[in-house]
Protein backbone atom coordinates (compact mmCIF):
# COMPACT_ATOMS: atom_id res chain seq x y z
CA UNK A 1 0.00 0.00 0.00
CA UNK A 2 0.96 3.22 -1.00
CA UNK A 3 1.49 6.10 1.39
CA UNK A 4 -1.38 8.25 -0.33
CA UNK A 5 -3.75 4.62 -0.16
CA UNK A 6 -2.63 4.79 3.66
CA UNK A 7 -3.64 8.15 4.09
CA UNK A 8 -6.73 7.68 2.48
CA UNK A 9 -7.81 4.38 4.07
CA UNK A 10 -7.08 5.82 7.25
CA UNK A 11 -9.02 9.03 6.47
CA UNK A 12 -11.83 6.91 5.27
CA UNK A 13 -11.40 5.14 8.99
CA UNK A 14 -11.38 8.25 11.04
CA UNK A 15 -14.69 9.08 8.95
CA UNK A 16 -16.58 5.86 9.95
CA UNK A 17 -15.89 6.03 13.14
CA UNK A 18 -16.90 9.81 14.11
CA UNK A 19 -16.55 11.60 17.58
CA UNK A 20 -15.20 8.03 18.63
CA UNK A 21 -12.22 8.35 16.82
CA UNK A 22 -9.23 5.46 17.07
CA UNK A 23 -6.23 4.74 18.76
CA UNK A 24 -3.03 3.88 16.79
CA UNK A 25 -3.23 0.58 17.81
CA UNK A 26 -7.13 0.22 16.80
CA UNK A 27 -5.99 1.44 13.37
CA UNK A 28 -2.79 -0.36 13.50
CA UNK A 29 -4.42 -3.70 14.34
CA UNK A 30 -7.30 -3.23 11.54
CA UNK A 31 -4.96 -2.05 8.79
CA UNK A 32 -2.31 -4.67 9.96
CA UNK A 33 0.67 -2.82 10.38
CA UNK A 34 3.08 -1.61 12.87
CA UNK A 35 1.60 1.57 14.97
CA UNK A 36 4.92 3.38 14.69
CA UNK A 37 4.11 3.47 10.57
CA UNK A 38 0.68 4.14 11.21
CA UNK A 39 1.49 7.70 13.65
CA UNK A 40 3.97 8.43 11.06
CA UNK A 41 0.87 8.59 8.44
CA UNK A 42 -1.35 10.11 10.96
CA UNK A 43 1.33 12.83 11.62
CA UNK A 44 1.51 13.01 8.08
CA UNK A 45 -2.06 13.53 7.33
CA UNK A 46 -2.69 15.98 10.17
CA UNK A 47 0.03 17.84 8.52
CA UNK A 48 -1.25 18.01 4.56
CA UNK A 49 -4.63 18.92 6.19
CA UNK A 50 -2.83 21.84 7.65
CA UNK A 51 -0.71 23.22 4.72
CA UNK A 52 -3.98 22.85 2.51
CA UNK A 53 -6.45 24.36 4.91
CA UNK A 54 -9.08 22.04 4.56
CA UNK A 55 -12.07 23.03 6.63
CA UNK A 56 -11.36 19.84 8.82
CA UNK A 57 -8.37 18.82 10.72
CA UNK A 58 -7.05 15.71 12.44
CA UNK A 59 -7.13 16.06 16.34
CA UNK A 60 -5.62 13.57 18.65
CA UNK A 61 -8.47 13.56 22.25
CA UNK A 62 -7.64 11.06 24.55
CA UNK A 63 -5.31 9.34 22.92
CA UNK A 64 -8.04 8.59 19.72
CA UNK A 65 -7.49 10.56 16.53
CA UNK A 66 -10.80 11.95 15.06
CA UNK A 67 -12.22 14.62 12.64
CA UNK A 68 -12.82 18.34 14.22
CA UNK A 69 -13.46 21.42 12.21
CA UNK A 70 -11.22 24.54 12.58
CA UNK A 71 -11.78 26.87 15.34
CA UNK A 72 -11.63 29.66 13.29
CA UNK A 73 -14.76 28.60 11.21
CA UNK A 74 -16.73 28.54 14.20
CA UNK A 75 -18.73 31.87 13.96
CA UNK A 76 -19.95 29.99 10.97
CA UNK A 77 -20.90 27.21 12.67
CA UNK A 78 -22.87 29.09 15.39
CA UNK A 79 -24.70 30.76 12.77
CA UNK A 80 -25.86 28.26 10.93
CA UNK A 81 -26.47 26.06 14.64
CA UNK A 82 -28.85 28.93 16.05
CA UNK A 83 -31.07 29.69 13.30
CA UNK A 84 -33.32 26.31 13.44
CA UNK A 85 -36.67 28.78 12.68
CA UNK A 86 -34.89 28.87 8.96
CA UNK A 87 -35.32 24.96 8.33
CA UNK A 88 -38.19 22.97 9.04
CA UNK A 89 -37.92 19.91 11.65
CA UNK A 90 -38.28 15.96 9.37
CA UNK A 91 -41.03 13.69 10.65
CA UNK A 92 -38.51 11.65 12.20
CA UNK A 93 -37.04 14.72 14.33
CA UNK A 94 -40.78 15.83 15.21
CA UNK A 95 -40.91 12.44 16.53
CA UNK A 96 -38.05 12.07 18.39
CA UNK A 97 -38.60 15.60 20.02
CA UNK A 98 -42.06 14.76 21.09
CA UNK A 99 -40.98 11.38 23.14
CA UNK A 100 -38.23 13.73 24.73
CA UNK A 101 -40.58 16.37 25.53
CA UNK A 102 -43.00 14.06 27.35
CA UNK A 103 -40.42 11.50 28.67
CA UNK A 104 -37.29 13.67 29.72
CA UNK A 105 -35.16 13.16 30.95
CA UNK A 106 -34.43 9.66 28.32
CA UNK A 107 -32.00 7.66 26.82
CA UNK A 108 -31.71 7.42 23.44
CA UNK A 109 -31.94 3.61 23.29
CA UNK A 110 -35.48 4.50 25.34
CA UNK A 111 -36.28 6.87 22.29
CA UNK A 112 -35.09 4.15 19.91
CA UNK A 113 -37.52 1.61 21.77
CA UNK A 114 -40.11 3.84 21.84
CA UNK A 115 -40.06 4.55 17.95
CA UNK A 116 -39.06 1.04 16.39
CA UNK A 117 -36.06 2.72 14.65
CA UNK A 118 -32.71 4.47 15.51
CA UNK A 119 -32.94 7.91 16.39
CA UNK A 120 -29.17 9.00 16.06
CA UNK A 121 -29.57 11.14 13.07
CA UNK A 122 -33.04 12.92 14.15
CA UNK A 123 -31.08 13.80 17.91
CA UNK A 124 -28.39 14.60 16.39
CA UNK A 125 -30.25 16.87 14.30
CA UNK A 126 -32.42 18.40 17.26
CA UNK A 127 -28.94 19.24 18.63
CA UNK A 128 -28.09 21.50 15.86
CA UNK A 129 -30.94 23.36 16.59
CA UNK A 130 -30.74 23.68 20.02
CA UNK A 131 -33.78 22.09 20.76
CA UNK A 132 -32.64 19.45 22.90
CA UNK A 133 -29.08 19.01 25.17
CA UNK A 134 -27.24 16.52 27.17
CA UNK A 135 -28.93 16.82 30.79
CA UNK A 136 -26.81 14.30 31.89
CA UNK A 137 -25.66 10.41 32.48
CA UNK A 138 -28.28 7.96 33.31
CA UNK A 139 -27.20 5.28 35.93
CA UNK A 140 -26.16 1.83 34.94
CA UNK A 141 -23.46 0.00 32.36
CA UNK A 142 -22.44 2.54 29.72
CA UNK A 143 -23.98 5.33 31.61
CA UNK A 144 -26.02 6.35 28.49
CA UNK A 145 -27.02 10.06 27.67
CA UNK A 146 -30.16 11.18 29.18
CA UNK A 147 -31.75 13.89 26.42
CA UNK A 148 -33.94 16.83 27.61
CA UNK A 149 -35.15 19.92 25.74
CA UNK A 150 -34.16 23.35 26.36
CA UNK A 151 -35.11 26.85 27.38
CA UNK A 152 -34.93 27.47 23.51
CA UNK A 153 -37.35 24.85 22.96
CA UNK A 154 -40.08 26.65 24.76
CA UNK A 155 -39.40 29.47 22.77
CA UNK A 156 -39.69 28.32 19.54
CA UNK A 157 -43.22 26.36 20.68
CA UNK A 158 -44.54 29.70 22.43
CA UNK A 159 -44.38 27.31 25.74
CA UNK A 160 -43.73 29.01 29.42
CA UNK A 161 -42.68 25.71 30.84
CA UNK A 162 -43.53 22.03 30.27
CA UNK A 163 -46.57 21.91 31.88
CA UNK A 164 -48.09 23.93 28.92
CA UNK A 165 -47.51 20.76 26.78
CA UNK A 166 -50.40 19.42 26.25
CA UNK A 167 -51.76 16.54 28.12
CA UNK A 168 -51.86 13.10 27.14
CA UNK A 169 -55.23 11.18 27.13
CA UNK A 170 -56.20 8.73 30.20
CA UNK A 171 -55.55 5.06 29.39
CA UNK A 172 -52.90 6.07 26.57
CA UNK A 173 -50.41 2.93 25.69
CA UNK A 174 -46.64 3.68 24.59
CA UNK A 175 -47.29 3.76 21.11
CA UNK A 176 -50.22 6.39 20.99
CA UNK A 177 -47.73 8.96 22.72
CA UNK A 178 -45.46 9.68 19.52
CA UNK A 179 -48.50 9.82 17.46
CA UNK A 180 -50.32 12.41 19.80
CA UNK A 181 -47.48 14.71 20.48
CA UNK A 182 -46.53 14.74 17.00
CA UNK A 183 -49.93 16.18 16.31
CA UNK A 184 -49.55 18.59 18.70
CA UNK A 185 -45.61 19.45 16.85
CA UNK A 186 -47.01 19.08 13.86
CA UNK A 187 -49.62 22.05 14.38
CA UNK A 188 -47.12 24.22 16.11
CA UNK A 189 -45.16 23.61 12.82
CA UNK A 190 -47.73 24.72 10.48
CA UNK A 191 -48.42 28.15 12.55
CA UNK A 192 -45.17 28.93 12.66
CA UNK A 193 -44.90 28.94 8.50
CA UNK A 194 -47.77 30.73 8.72
CA UNK A 195 -46.43 33.69 10.62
Amino acid sequence: MTIQELQATIEGLLFVVGDEGMTIAEMANVLEMEPETIAEVVYSLQLLFTEQKRGLQIVEVAGAFRFTTRPEHAPYFKKLATSPLNSSLSQAALETLAIIAYRQPITRMEIDEIRGVKSDRSIQSLAVKLLIKETGRAPGPGRPILYGTTKFFLDHFGLKNLKELPPLPDGIDEDSIEDEADLFFKNFEEQLDLD
